[in-house]
């Protein structure tokens, strides 16, 4: 029964993302309906990989807390209703440690996108589940996380449409209803947060998966300035590092859409004034500017073949050529040696990106080579015996290492299809 739901629920939408308009949440959030359908959709290069563990089971469900001073703050999700967030308390040596997991889930950079998204848990805490599963980097289990799995542990929900950058100066009065207020939940959440032991934090990670990536990475210098000074504050963000590159007809999509959603809710303001200054605001919405001006370390895990981008940034829906790339773009076996050429451009587009970063003494990557989008919310891909490696290390390996500096970590794999450990999705 269980299984025909989540069938009926990736069903449910396909119809969703014939919308051109609601492009960026179909994205982001099919990534997620997808994984629960995993066993349909993942394999490595010659071999059938197997759901995730016991996804039905009700010992790692934290529940659902909404921010008690939002209200009278007035800060609100999409729609108007109180963000929220899932709270797990730490114990023993991690019981003074904090671990902080924003949620991906695209953005909306239209009325019509914006409109829509408040009537699903990414713009309305009225349809969020009201508990969810701890796994991967947020699991309370040694073996699938080792160095992290005592500490307190929060999962933010994301419900404002623009990686918690929002500002209400730019809410429209048009009659649409639509509540620009990323960035004061993310200052009401702190509060909160600093109230019930977050302020004596001795380590802290901030970490999240796509546009949450993104927004721990717009976030995270000012993460740092709320914490104790002798505490080690550092940050992780997971395909959150979103290329401003061409897609394969010619057309800047990403940075048309980025700009339309600095546009529309004000996000300059919340992006570094020195960056904004010297030109257009959504250029220093993209990571590659990003990191130039980011001062806290910075570990950065990015599939080279991110689905996503791949799927919308380098062969978007609008683009005229998608109807040759269609296998290709749900199947990397599908591609032939032209798009495998072009899909090699865009990974040494990302490495180009990065090139400044990896100088970073304090910063560290994991650049593996797979086709997949967030990995360190899972355990199949954050730490099991078939998690994707580099150099033998699996990503929750690789990020302890880096955070308690007991190794510097650069990791980049090799091209595509080199590395036998990696998990690529299938769309077919």
């Amino acid at each position: 029964m269980a299984t025909n739901h989540r069938i009926r629920t990736l069903h449910w939408w396909r119809r969703w993302s014939k919308k051109d308009w609601a492009i960026a949440i179909v994205g982001f959030t099919f990534t997620i309906f997808v994984f629960t359908i995993i066993s349909n959709s993942w394999t490595n290069e010659d071999s059938f990989v197997g759901p995730p563990s016991d996804l039905t089971s009700n010992a790692d469900l934290v529940e659902l807390t909404l921010l008690k001073k939002a209200k009278d703050r007035g800060a609100f999700c999409l729609d108007g209703s109180l963000p929220g967030y899932h709270f797990e308390k730490g114990f023993g040596s991690g019981s003074e440690n904090w671990l902080l997991h924003i949620e991906g889930g695209g953005w909306c950079n239209s009325v019509a996108s914006c409109s829509f998204r408040k009537k699903t848990p990414l713009g309305s805490s009225k349809y969020m589940e009201r508990a969810v599963r701890f796994s991967g980097i947020l699991s309370r289990d040694p073996s699938q996380n080792p160095d992290f799995f005592n500490w307190n542990k929060v999962k933010v929900r994301y419900c404002d449409g623009a990686s918690f950058a929002g500002h209400p100066e730019s809410e429209l009065k048009d009659g649409s209803k639509l509540f620009f207020r990323g960035q004061l939940i993310w200052e009401i959440l702190m509060d909160e947060l600093l109230s019930i032991g977050l302020s004596k934090a001795k380590q802290a990670l901030l970490s999240g998966c796509s546009a949450g990536g993104l927004a721990t990475l717009i976030h995270c210098d000012g993460f740092r300035e709320l914490l104790p000074k002798d505490a080690t504050v550092k940050c992780l963000a997971d395909a959150g590092f979103f290329l401003d590159e061409k897609d394969v007809s010619g057309n800047y999509s990403m940075r048309t859409f980025y700009h339309d959603v600095v546009l529309l809710q004000g996000v300059a303001k919340s992006l570094h004034k020195g960056c904004v200054e010297k030109g257009e605001p959504s250029e220093c919405l993209f990571p590659q500017q990003m990191i130039k001006n980011i001062k806290s370390p910075v570990f950065l895990v990015n599939p080279a073949y991110d689905f996503w981008q791949i799927q919308h940034i380098l062969v978007p829906d609008a683009s005229g050529s998608r109807s040759n790339w269609q296998k290709c773009r749900l199947n990397l076996r599908n591609c032939g040696p032209n798009q495998i050429e072009i899909l090699q451009g865009f990974r040494d587009s990302l490495l180009r990106a990065l090139s400044e970063f990896q100088k970073n003494k304090q910063g560290g990557m994991f650049i593996n080579s797979c086709f997949i989008h967030c990995q360190t919310w899972m355990a199949e891909t954050w730490h099991s015996p078939k998690s994707p490696r580099i150099n033998s290390k699996t990503i929750a390996e690789s990020v302890g290492d880096w955070y308690f500096n007991r190794s510097q970590v650069k990791l980049i794999d090799c091209s595509y299809p080199c590395n036998p450990t990696c998990l690529h999705m299938d769309f077919s």
